[in-house]
């Protein structure tokens, strides 16, 4: 075999294996660009910015009845909010347990949904459904009235 023939086979060898790289590369941009198309159109349901905290109206602060939990032990636990960001969500808050005074709650930033805490008691909640803890064993589920 001539030199010549040699490259020519080499050339036939290389051009083989580049259109199945290309291919291959091909297939992958095209499943990538789908994917990511189906989960921005797909994820219209998700959380937002309004559902990392309590949003309250501009009058709210020292009111009692803008949230209200309602809960499953038959028991009503009004939220008051003591300071409002400029965006509306609920910073500080007094949470109504008893006969005695508010306990102090701040909300305590999450990925998804939001958290009041407290000394010995916080609130977990998405949206207008919440489950109140009093400490580690005792919680209850809750919805917030009006939400």
């Amino acid at each position: 075999m001539t030199l010549l023939a040699i490259f020519a086979l080499l050339a036939a060898d290389f051009k083989m294996s580049l259109g199945a790289a290309m291919r291959n590369l091909m297939a992958k941009c095209l499943t990538a660009t789908v994917l990511f198309g189906a989960g921005l159109a797909g994820n219209s349901g998700g959380a937002v910015a309004a559902d990392m905290a309590l949003k309250a109206s501009p009058g709210a602060v020292g009111s009692c009845s803008e949230f209200v939990f309602t809960c499953e032990n038959g028991r009503q636990y009004p939220l008051c909010p003591i300071a409002v960001s400029i965006a509306g969500d609920v910073v500080t808050a007094s949470l109504h347990t008893g006969h005695s005074g508010g306990v102090h709650v701040r909300l305590v930033p999450m990925g998804v949904g939001y958290r009041y805490a407290g000394p010995g008691i916080w609130v977990d909640g998405f949206r207008g459904n919440a489950l109140l803890n009093f400490g580690k064993h005792s919680q209850v589920a809750c919805t917030i009235e009006n939400y």
